[in-house]
């Protein structure tokens, strides 16, 4: 499978699109979680459904900053430079199986799912700036070449 190393707009959006329909179930189903049938459970499991919702929120979180820099990056917020430095995606701390297993099937497969896109978009941010550590020159010449684009349409409108 060959990884890519271009991040275009429409994948940013497409992603963010998911991402934040998958943040709002975490927010519901962990929010959700704090009523009477939780209570009535022994504490390692409400420790444990705590713990991975604000684990799961967390990593939501970080992936949603991830692609609002992005879109940033995009409608010309940021710069490369900018977002080299400012934009990575931290690591996740993970969750380990015995932790996940102790919740009820949608709660894990909610952190399950959060996981999942945790690591797609890691390897698009890792696979992204490997591209720029390898090719700084090519890069700075692309976004010389869509600044000039843009301030020839600019000055055409």
């Amino acid at each position: 499978m060959s990884r890519t190393t271009s991040l275009s707009q429409p994948i940013i959006e497409s992603l963010y699109t998911e991402a934040l329909v998958l943040a709002d179930e975490v927010r519901a189903v962990f929010a959700q979680g704090l009523g009477e049938e939780r209570r009535a459970q022994d504490d390692l499991a409400r420790l444990t459904f705590s713990s991975e919702g604000l684990k799961a929120t967390t990593r939501m979180m970080h992936i949603l900053a991830w692609l609002l820099n992005q879109r940033a990056y995009f409608s010309g917020e940021l710069n490369s430079a900018q977002l080299r430095q400012h934009g990575a995606l931290p690591e996740d701390q993970g969750s380990t199986e015995a932790e996940v297993e102790r919740l009820d099937p949608i709660s894990r497969e909610l952190v399950d799912e959060t996981i999942r896109l945790h690591r797609r978009i890691f390897r698009l941010d890792s696979a992204w700036r490997s591209d720029f550590d390898a090719h700084p020159g090519v890069h700075a010449m692309h976004e010389r070449l869509g600044r000039a684009i843009m301030q020839s349409e600019s000055r055409s409108a």
